[in-house]
């Protein structure tokens, strides 16, 4: 089975809470229950973490006990090369998700360390986005629809 981890970078954890109307209401856990009931529909393995501390999410990535990951850096997509270098480091496939649309956003969301790296970008799509990384990592790996 294909072991999937969905990474949430920093203020992730306020979704729902914190901007709304440019993020949406559902929590945190509620996006991750309904990327898990999706995954398990697509026959996928599927663990979360969430930190909002830079170092912490590089930590994780280095465990290399995945296949594939869904990276939603938050922030650190515009600012953070050190983990742009531990997504390359790794040598896992990722899709890039972001809940809005950071290029039609302000200015400094424009710089996206990752999107270059990523397999995919998902973006502006609300929690939906989840499950559309999820289905194209399904696809590319012959299972589910």
């Amino acid at each position: 089975m294909t072991r999937v981890l969905v990474l949430q970078g920093p203020n992730l954890n306020l979704v729902g809470t914190r901007e709304p109307e440019i993020y949406g209401y559902e929590t945190l856990d509620e996006i991750h229950a309904g990327i898990r009931a999706r995954a398990a529909q697509l026959g996928l393995a599927v663990d979360f973490f969430q930190s909002n501390h830079e170092g912490a999410l590089i930590d994780r990535l280095h465990r290399r006990d995945f296949d594939v990951a869904v990276v939603n850096a938050g922030g650190l997509t515009h600012t953070s090369v050190a983990l742009r270098d531990a997504l390359v480091a790794v040598q896992r496939p990722f899709v890039e998700v972001h809940l809005s649309d950071p290029s039609k956003r302000e200015a400094f969301r424009k710089v996206n360390f990752l999107h270059d790296i990523a397999t995919e970008s998902i973006v502006g799509q609300g929690a939906r986005g989840y499950h559309l990384a999820l289905e194209s990592i399904a696809r590319r790996i012959g299972g589910g629809s």
